[in-house]
């Protein structure tokens, strides 16, 4: 019954109820002219399978593959890249949070730092006027986990991946490093490598914060269109353009 209920709700709610209306205008064509119809029939078939946990799953998916998460960290240096943060949000010990791929980032490299002792850089800036500086975020965020400040290099200009790795092998150099592990979203992790290769630098890459399940299971639900599944595959989408783009325009 569960289940019959979550398959109404993704059908009467976003995105779920514009397939519906799409469908009907659909229909409504189709009584006077087809050609139109077959086309905006198509549109809406795109449309549908893009909000299907399905398609983003596997979209998604096959960018976490890449990379495997190695099983032993060798570098000198933890590299954290930053996605996206709130300003003025209520936090322990201050004002605002990192989102959530940015927040399993720090967990990882939290956990990371515990097990190595490798001093962290994290990478990122404010991107817009209502969102929070990352790093600077971050540092406060890290010392509150037990992090000593020493500990931590806040790179806090970067405004998209190409500069995260542009001013994080500026910082190493200043600091006498060489050896960064990379710690980043596994969706994200191919495109940062392209971009952290074009500054001159070879990681280890570490990557963290999965979306997709293994193996994928196949079911029902993995049928009905959903909110998340629309993000996902947007966020793969940008991650493939972003990756031809920084492999066509080093």
């Amino acid at each position: 019954m569960i289940y019959l209920i979550k398959f109404v709700y993704s059908f009467v709610l976003p995105p779920g109820i514009f397939v519906l209306l799409l469908l009907g205008m659909v229909v409504w064509l189709w009584r006077s002219s087809r050609r139109p119809a077959l086309v905006l029939l198509g549109v809406t078939l795109l449309l549908y399978l893009s909000m299907t946990s399905l398609v983003s799953d596997t979209l998604i998916g096959s960018l976490e593959r890449k990379y495997a998460q190695p099983t032993a960290v060798e570098g000198d240096v933890i590299v954290i890249l930053g996605g996206g943060a709130t300003s003025g949000t209520p936090d322990l010990d201050g004002q605002g949070n990192m989102s959530g791929p940015a927040a399993n980032r720090l967990l990882a490299a939290v956990r990371l730092y515990r097990q190595t002792g490798l001093p962290v850089i994290f990478s990122g800036g404010q991107v817009f006027a209502d969102s929070g500086n990352e790093a600077d975020i971050a540092r406060r965020q890290l010392i509150g986990l037990g992090i000593p400040a020493e500990d931590i290099l806040p790179e806090n200009r970067s405004l998209n991946t190409e500069q995260n790795a542009v001013n994080t092998a500026k910082l190493m150099q200043e600091h006498g490093f060489s050896r960064p592990v990379l710690v980043t979203s596994g969706f994200h992790m191919p495109r940062s490598m392209v971009q952290f290769k074009h500054a001159g630098l070879t990681p280890q890459p570490f990557p963290v914060d999965y979306q997709a399940s293994r193996p994928m299971s196949i079911y029902f639900n993995k049928f009905t269109p959903s909110a998340g599944a629309v993000s996902t595959t947007g966020l793969a989408l940008k991650e493939y353009l972003g990756l031809i783009a920084a492999k066509l325009l080093p």
